[in-house]
């Protein structure tokens, strides 16, 4: 009975999976994104979420400064996000990426619960953390899976999938204009 119970519960954490598109395919694509010059500087985004229904829930302007430096093993990108929600809240998040090895990236932030992980490849880059996310008078621990896709030198397109427990909660989609 347990093991039945097992494999109830995990079969679509299995299928979700099996079915992510590897970032190496975009390889040949270009342009090519080079996370650390698109972000470094300042960088301006707009976005929205979505819950699993597709519903709005809350849209959001982003001010965002990114400041590059090197390191022994590569460079390290610290990004100063400043957020103004359509309801007039304001938040800001530090991340601190770190380049692990080429197109191989580690992240950390106040929020997110342990390291972020992401890979790049061609003009895409797959990004995967948890968040711990406000919610009423608590917070949940929840997925981001996000892509990025490099559309021109100075716009970036990022749609993230968000889950709890390898069920999807939400979308989140935002774009990102480079100041030139």
């Amino acid at each position: 009975m347990l093991r039945r119970t097992l494999i109830i519960l995990y079969f679509p954490l299995l299928l979700a999976s099996c079915s992510a598109v590897p970032v190496e395919k975009y390889a040949h694509l270009n342009p090519k994104l080079d996370l650390m010059t698109f972000f470094s500087g300042k960088t301006k985004a707009w976005g929205q979420f979505q819950n699993r229904n597709g519903d709005l829930i809350r849209r959001f302007e982003v001010e965002i400064h990114g400041t590059v430096t090197k390191t022994p093993n590569g460079k390290r990108l610290v990004l100063d996000e400043h957020f103004l929600y359509d309801d007039g809240e304001k938040q800001h998040r530090q991340w601190v990426i770190t380049e692990t090895a080429p197109n191989q990236y580690e992240g950390k932030a106040g929020d997110v619960i342990g390291t972020a992980k992401g890979m790049s490849a061609g003009p895409v880059l797959n990004w995967r953390y948890t968040l711990d996310l406000p919610y009423k008078d608590d917070s949940l621990h929840v997925q981001f899976d996000d892509w990025m896709f490099l559309q021109t030198d100075t716009t970036l397109i990022n749609r993230a999938e968000v889950t709890k427990w390898g069920f999807k909660v939400g979308e989140v989609t935002l774009f990102f204009r480079k100041d030139s």
